[in-house]
């Protein structure tokens, strides 16, 4: 083989080299992970984004749950969110540090992230006692409150509130998108049910329900301990001008503010759409890795 022949299959090596380390060093979304619950007794699924570097390197990295609306499961943040091309660019830029994402399936049988009213379908309790220390078994995620976040939109921007009104010791930020805040008073809560064509449940469990998934009543039964941890996470919410749960979202607002909760909240011209969650994605993502980087 003459000179130039080896130094032009040696350039050629290492151009194979250098751009299979490049796509090794990627992203990756993980779409259809599986783990089975004995809380809920089926098996569920998620799907998670690893930064780039994940497989090159040692390191644990922070973890945002992300949650999904109604009419979606643990694939539409990758498909309607492009969560990935979203979050590797925020990152890129040097808008976020780079985490774990987590999007698990609230859909499956009962769709919802909250224990179900007539019991026998605890949700919130899976999330918590069988889907985290899942994730933090498997993956190599930050275990401290620190360095996990909750964020989602819609049906998930509930879950966001609630999951972070009932643990604020698990998470250091939240960011509701346009969120259903759920039951202001216990006409919402009745006519929610009977919208949704849930029945089959008792007085004692309408009861407990409401106080569990009402902010105003979340609030007003905190002791002042609970409402420090609250008023410790960062909040961000957001809503569209246009979208249909905006006065929800402002009474929320309110309520936080004459709680003492700080927060942020913005209403910015939009709808109950993806164009909007799009957009406010990379918000998101600047605004809780500030809670993971900061001391």
């Amino acid at each position: 083989m003459s000179r130039i022949s080896k130094i032009t299959t040696l350039v050629v090596f290492v151009v194979l080299v250098t751009g299979t380390r490049l796509i090794a060093q990627g992203s990756r979304i993980l779409e259809g992970q599986t783990l089975h619950s004995s809380i809920l007794n089926m098996d569920r699924q998620y799907s998670v984004y690893l930064p780039a570097g994940y497989d090159e390197n040692n390191r644990s990295y922070p973890v945002l749950y992300l949650l999904h609306g109604g009419g979606g499961d643990h694939s539409t943040w990758i498909q309607s969110g492009e969560v990935q091309a979203l979050t590797d660019q925020t990152i890129a830029e040097g808008r976020a540090t780079p985490m774990i994402i987590v999007m698990p399936n609230a859909r499956e049988k009962i769709k919802g992230y909250y224990n179900y009213i007539a019991g026998g379908f605890n949700y919130e309790d899976f999330f918590f006692s069988e889907l985290i220390p899942h994730i933090e078994k498997n993956y190599r995620v930050r275990t401290k409150s620190r360095f996990r976040a909750v964020a989602g939109q819609s049906m998930g921007g509930g879950g966001t509130i609630f999951y972070a009104l009932h643990h604020p010791e698990m998470f250091s930020a939240a960011a509701p998108l346009s969120a259903v805040t759920e039951s202001w008073n216990q006409n919402d809560l009745t006519a929610k049910l009977q919208r949704n064509n849930i029945h089959g449940y008792s007085k004692d469990q309408f009861e407990s329900y409401y106080r569990s998934y009402s902010i105003p009543e979340i609030i007003a039964a905190a002791d002042t301990s609970k409402l420090n941890s609250v008023r410790k996470i960062r909040w961000y919410i957001s809503c569209g001008d246009d979208d249909y749960l905006n006065e929800g979202n402002c009474q929320m607002h309110i309520a936080f503010m004459k709680a003492g909760i700080p927060h942020e909240f913005r209403v910015k011209d939009g709808a109950h759409n993806w164009s909007y969650w799009r957009n406010e994605l990379p918000e998101v993502l600047s605004f809780i890795s500030k809670s993971f980087t900061e001391f």
